[in-house]
């Protein structure tokens, strides 16, 4: 099923993309080294940083990759965390747990 805001993973990418660039260091975010195993599997960093897989898309775009195809750099993530991530899904009308998406779109919409 397609997104009735076709735009809105490309929003929460861009956001979670300037937020890791331009955060600053007492603003609490989650700052998380790559380890070997992650290189190719995004959604383990997610289970690692946010207990669950679904925010891969949020690691993704933290590491600045264009797609699930390159491989993450070995290097300090900037994340948001839990309550940023949460902000940052509500201001671009993006959300990536299923059970909180119906109709193509986020349940808190409404």
């Amino acid at each position: 099923m397609s997104d009735q805001d076709s735009q809105a993973a490309n929003s929460f990418y861009r956001e979670v993309r300037y937020f890791a660039e331009t955060v600053k260091p007492l603003q609490g975010a989650v700052y998380y080294q790559v380890l070997p195993d992650e290189v190719w599997d995004m959604s383990l960093v997610s289970q690692r940083v946010y207990g669950r897989r679904d925010e891969f898309l949020a690691v993704l775009a933290a590491a600045g990759l264009g797609g699930f195809d390159e491989a993450l750099p070995m290097k300090v993530l900037v994340l948001p965390n839990p309550a940023q991530l949460d902000q940052l899904k509500r201001r671009t009308g993006f959300e990536s747990i299923a059970e909180f998406r119906e109709d193509g779109k986020p349940v808190w919409v409404n």
